[in-house]
């Protein structure tokens, strides 16, 4: 494990590795021996918080944020922050919109920031934060905005922040760059994983180990930092090989985040 002078606020998110055959004890030391000081949870992972809270201080490592889905947070935001406050951590995101129910114009993803206005505003008033992750159909040109900007912009940032997931706004055709500081100061989590050159890693959903592919780290980083980025969360959806995945992306990133 990583000692207090090498930690880095670098996290990984749990969902990277679902396909291993191990325990949630096992996982986590696995991420803490590579030198990781955080994870991104799923939910509740099963667990009382009770559990959830020993592993977490039995492998040292934090809580920083988890994904919580939007159904779950309409119906039960009460137990959800009840949960996470146990655990340490106050950063609820929605990971994604089911199909059915993704807006298709720009007055739906107005409606659905105001929605998660609401829902933040209830969040924030338990010292929690609520904020939105991305994929690449936020990156949908509507009326002349982006997706997301209808989204972000029909919401107060006090009640609601954005995680941008990087290696999604790239795939959905935006600047990356841009949008970190049109969002400056409402990117406290930033999703970090990457693409691999055209024609390659099909069979990982044409994604790569961070600082592996065709993104601009040196550009992007900074700009993270700039925007608030208080963790980089790494994040791969389809890894071959999970454990190799997060250590050859720490590996990349431990010395250029701070």
């Amino acid at each position: 494990m990583a000692t207090s002078e090498t930690l880095r606020p670098l996290a990984v998110q749990l969902y990277s590795l679902r396909h291993l055959e191990q325990s949630l004890d096992e996982k986590l030391a696995a991420v803490a021996s590579i030198g990781y000081a955080g994870v991104e949870t799923i939910g509740d992972h099963g667990l009382p918080a009770s559990e959830m809270k020993a592993l977490l201080e039995k492998h040292g490592l934090r809580a920083v944020s988890t994904h919580v889905g939007l159904q779950a947070v309409e119906t039960e935001l009460a137990k959800i922050i009840d949960f996470n406050q146990a655990i340490g951590n106050r950063h609820i995101v929605i990971p994604a919109i089911p199909q059915e129910q993704r807006p298709t114009d720009a007055a739906g993803w107005q409606a659905l920031g105001q929605k998660l206005d609401r829902l933040g505003q209830q969040c924030a008033q338990a010292g929690m934060q609520l904020l939105y992750h991305n994929h690449a159909w936020e990156m949908a040109l509507l009326d002349g905005k982006l997706a997301i900007d209808w989204l972000l912009e029909a919401a107060d940032p006090a009640h609601l922040a954005w995680e941008p997931d990087l290696a999604w706004v790239a795939r959905g055709g935006a600047d990356g760059v841009e949008l970190l500081q049109r969002y400056a100061g409402r990117c406290p989590r930033i999703h970090v994983k990457d693409l691999a050159p055209a024609g390659q890693g099909e069979d990982e959903m044409g994604f790569a180990d961070v600082g592996h592919g065709t993104l601009n780290w040196d550009q992007l980083l900074p700009a993270a930092k700039a925007a608030g980025g208080e963790w980089y969360i790494v994040e791969h959806d389809l890894p071959k090989d999970p454990l190799r995945t997060i250590r050859r992306s720490f590996e990349f990133l431990q010395s250029r985040v701070g």
